[in-house]
């Protein structure tokens, strides 16, 4: 059992992004809430985005309007479209979800963007 995240990388100001995490061993994915979350230097991890198995999603307000999280069920996956990006954006990307109970969550991708 285990989300696999990719997709991290360096990008200038005003470029876009988009981050998979695959869900591999995970029982009926597609009714799962899933999430991304961000961890910058020196700073807690924070929700960025996450999105249900309705779907319906919601944003942390720094990111509203430039990320837009969605899922693909078919694919047990999730992304993270980020665009219009900032370098308060620079940070290590997690998705999360639960399973059996407990907090499940990816190895983290690195997002890096340049001034």
């Amino acid at each position: 059992v285990q989300l696999q995240a990719s997709g991290g990388g360096l990008v200038q100001a005003g470029g876009s992004l988009r981050l998979s995490c695959e869900a591999s061993g995970i029982h009926n994915f597609r009714n799962k809430n899933t999430a991304w979350y961000r961890q910058a230097a020196g700073k807690e991890r924070e929700l960025v985005a996450r999105i249900t198995s309705g779907p319906s999603t919601d944003y942390a307000e720094a990111v509203k309007g430039r990320f837009t999280i969605s899922r693909d069920n078919a694919k047990n996956s999730v992304y993270l479209q980020m665009t219009s990006v900032k370098p308060e954006d620079t940070a290590t990307y997690y998705c999360w979800t639960t399973w059996n109970w407990r907090d499940l969550w990816g190895q983290g991708t690195q997002v890096t963007v340049s001034s």
